[in-house]
């Protein structure tokens, strides 16, 4: 999975990533509007938990404030 077109962390310091039978939905909050993006489960290789837990890792790094949710 790459990561391309993420908000600007400076302005939307917060990530929510989400999974459900679908997708993982990642939803960012901070100064503005929120803004949501999803990849659809089909595009994910192998384990789809340990896709999450990358992404979540890979947020991380970049310097996004990162939680897990649920519910997407």
């Amino acid at each position: 999975m790459r990561l391309t077109g993420l908000p600007n962390v400076a302005r939307y310091p917060e990530a929510e990533v989400s999974r459900d039978e679908e997708a993982i939905t990642i939803v960012f909050g901070g100064l503005g509007p929120e803004q949501a993006m999803s990849v659809p489960l089909k595009y994910v290789s192998g384990d789809e938990e340990a896709a999450e837990l990358w992404l979540m890792a890979r947020l991380q790094e970049i310097g996004y404030r990162v939680r897990r949710s649920e519910t997407p």
